[in-house]
């Protein structure tokens, strides 16, 4: 009989203070020192390398290390209607809605000039210590909502300060979403208007994305346990077709946190702006 081959994710802890399932987001903050690397050493990023390549070499056969650095997208308009209608009075009614007399949340709502500031941050955070050898992204990997685009262009797309590798973006029509359905927030816009606002080569569409929405629904929000297994696709994807080790996903909260719930961690708050480092460990498990 064939067995069946399936990975097994985990987070390795104790290279960030992120990585401690302890860690409180609010006390660590959207950018911390390093990205919250707590080797604090002149050549901290030299020897987290080294002990990356390390983990590697001794892995047993079908197992790899990936360090993901997860980041979420700045501040977009449907984050300021959440804060301002509250939790409870967005998720059941103003969530359903495309504005208000003030502001428009969707579909696919755009970055604040505060989201553009967090983003910039991150990019100043990003060149500040790559110039102490912190290693750049190989791949970049991004959702299709206009807020996560914008920040990863921002974040990584200018002409100077980043490899040529580093500013492209692979675009997944679907398994990096928000949480989606019901919100307005969470439907994307037309892959010709994606296309204008994020012309290719630069921003890589994945095969198959469609030009109309046909993940988001009107009447049905996606649960919690689907959003784990998309993100556990999503990490044997990277893990399967990526052979780089350093690997950037911008995206949002919802997806982080799937994606943390796949290595077996409790959700983590990110900012928005923040950036999530983790050394993830994927593990080959023959199932009978």
């Amino acid at each position: 009989m064939n067995s069946v081959q399936r990975r097994k994710f985990s987070v390795v802890s104790g290279f960030f203070a992120q990585d401690d399932p302890h860690a409180i987001p609010a006390k660590i903050g959207a950018l911390p020192a390093r990205f919250g690397l707590l080797d604090g050493s002149p050549e901290c990023w030299s020897k987290f390398k080294s002990h990356v390549a390390k983990l590697n070499q001794a892995a047993s056969p079908g197992t790899t290390h990936k360090i993901l650095f997860l980041g979420r997208h700045g501040e977009g308009w449907h984050n300021v209607a959440e804060a301002k209608y509250g939790t409870q009075a967005w998720d059941d009614y103003y969530s359903r809605l495309y504005g208000d007399s003030e502001m428009t949340w969707g579909p696919d709502p755009l970055l604040t000039a505060l989201g553009i500031q967090q983003a910039e941050a991150a990019r100043t955070a990003w060149l500040k210590e790559v110039s102490n050898g912190m290693p750049t992204p190989q791949r970049c990997y991004a959702s299709p909502l206009h807020r996560a685009l914008s920040t990863w262009k921002i974040t990584f797309g200018g002409d100077e300060g980043f490899p040529q590798h580093t500013r492209r973006v692979m675009i997944f029509e679907k398994d990096l979403r928000e949480e989606h359905g019901v919100h307005t927030c969470d439907m994307r816009n037309t892959r010709s208007l994606i296309e204008r606002n994020f012309p290719p080569p630069i921003f890589d569409f994945e095969h198959g994305f469609t030009e109309e929405d046909l993940v988001w629904q009107s009447d049905v929000r996606e649960s919690k346990d689907h959003i784990k297994a998309r993100a556990h696709s999503v990490l044997d994807r990277i893990f399967d077709e990526a052979e780089e080790t350093y690997i950037s996903i911008t995206a949002h909260g919802g997806i982080i946190n799937g994606i943390l719930a796949a290595t077996g961690r409790p959700s983590y708050s990110l900012p928005t702006g923040g950036v999530l480092p983790l050394v993830i460990r994927g593990e080959t498990l023959d199932l009978a």
